[in-house]
């Protein structure tokens, strides 16, 4: 067995580091197929991702992989961490280091320490949050976050970051578009439709037809209660919010309303609006989606009720027409569609900015141990050079005092017998 090269320990995130969950593992032979079996370090016992006396630290585990006992080490996932491993298998050429688009598109949303597995061939993700319910693998996708073991080999992926990153968002996306069951259970299904079918009857949520052109549509959602916001952000102001992301977010949850989640319509709208940049139509997914798209996209998910002309023309009926009621109400419900999917998105960005915070502490942290270990080596060497001059004084003194009692016989010798020089 070839001694497992050891790797810089800076390069694995404090967050795994300072965890006592690691065990090392060997690769044998099971039915005929290389499998990575998980050993106790310092032992060549058989460790259990279920039992932490099978368990050690980083340091003693890499420790014990440095000696060759071991092919590599492995992180441990249990109930009481919120880390999540994300491992893709067969998607990355060794030779070549290209990558397949699904794996790419997981990295990317993921944003979050990434590195290359042992073989090669893969990659393992590894970020914080909670690992939705139902199945956990679907083809060379696997999501792990409890009773199970990741191998380590502290092989960054290039451009990704370097710390655990919160990701419960993407997370839950991921695990909906890629691993959980493709076909709706029919009693779910049943279900969905008799609730759709009750949506349309009562109006509440259903697609609506709006069918207004681009100038009547404009006019009305600037006189609509929200309407100083609507102008702001067709103006192209970000005021209020974090980026420019989130402004497109809210624009378009509006548009989304106004439009009755007629697509086209938003985009052509965005596209006269003061936020277009060239971003919107730049391509960031696997699925060759524009950013533009992606959002509206997002914006429609997000907008559970639609602009009803038909509504408000029964309501201009028997209202006055100085009354703001109709306008005020159309307004309030766009407010709260854009105002649910601007949360969630601001929920996402913050949480990058928490992440990104306590990276920045960390860092500092670790400046202020190392530079408060720095003082205690100035003092110590300060010390020792104050006890090296204080002894040197002394013997500079001791010499002095041995001179002075050699002087002294010669001195009375003159003085009793008169100096011979003379």
């Amino acid at each position: 067995m070839s001694s497992t090269p050891s790797f810089d320990r800076t390069v694995l995130p404090a967050d795994l580091r300072d965890r006592d969950q690691w065990v090392c593992w060997k690769e044998e032979l099971r039915d005929g197929k290389p499998t990575k079996i998980p050993v106790t370090p310092g032992s060549d016992a058989f460790a259990s991702s279920t039992d932490p006396e099978t368990w050690a630290s980083f340091e003693t585990a890499l420790e014990y992989a440095d000696t060759g006992n071991a092919d590599g080490i492995g992180f441990v996932f249990t109930d009481d961490d919120p880390i999540v491993g994300v491992d893709l298998d067969d998607c990355r050429d060794p030779e070549s280091g290209d990558v397949d688009e699904t794996a790419l598109d997981i990295i990317e949303r993921l944003d979050s320490y990434t590195e290359i597995s042992p073989s090669g061939t893969g990659y393992h993700v590894l970020i914080k949050g909670e690992l939705p319910l139902g199945r956990n693998r679907r083809g060379s996708i696997e999501l792990y976050d409890t009773a199970r073991f990741f191998t380590v080999t502290g092989d960054r992926l290039e451009d990704t970051p370097s710390r655990v990153g919160r990701r419960q968002d993407a997370l839950v996306a991921i695990h909906r578009e890629y691993v959980q069951d493709p076909e709706p259970d029919p009693e779910h299904e049943s279900v969905s439709r008799r609730t759709g079918d009750e949506t349309e009857t009562t109006g509440s949520a259903a697609h609506t037809d709006v069918d207004l052109e681009d100038k009547d549509l404009l006019e009305r959602a600037r006189n609509a209660s929200n309407g100083e916001k609507f102008e702001r952000l067709w103006r192209g102001s970000t005021a209020g919010y974090e980026s420019q992301s989130e402004a497109d977010m809210a624009l378009c949850c509006l548009l989304a309303f106004w439009t009755g989640d007629d697509q086209q319509q938003m985009d052509r709208l965005f596209r006269q609006s003061g936020l277009l940049r060239d971003k919107w139509d730049e391509v960031h997914y696997a699925d060759s989606s524009t950013y533009g798209e992606k959002t509206i996209e997002r914006a429609v998910a997000s907008t559970s009720e639609f602009y009803d002309p038909d509504t408000r023309e029964a309501s201009t009926k028997s209202v006055p027409r100085t009354s703001e009621s109709s306008t005020a109400d159309t307004g309030d419900k766009s407010e709260r569609n854009q105002n649910r999917a601007y949360l969630v998105e601001k929920n996402r960005l913050l949480t990058d900015r928490v992440d990104e915070l306590e990276a920045t502490l960390e860092q500092k942290n670790e400046r202020i141990d190392y530079l408060e270990a720095t003082v205690e080596d100035l003092k110590s060497e300060l010390a020792e050079r104050n006890r090296e001059i204080e002894q040197t004084r002394e013997g500079q003194a001791e010499t002095m005092s041995d001179c002075d009692s050699a002087s002294e016989p010669s001195s009375l010798w003159g003085r009793l017998f008169g100096d011979s020089s003379k």
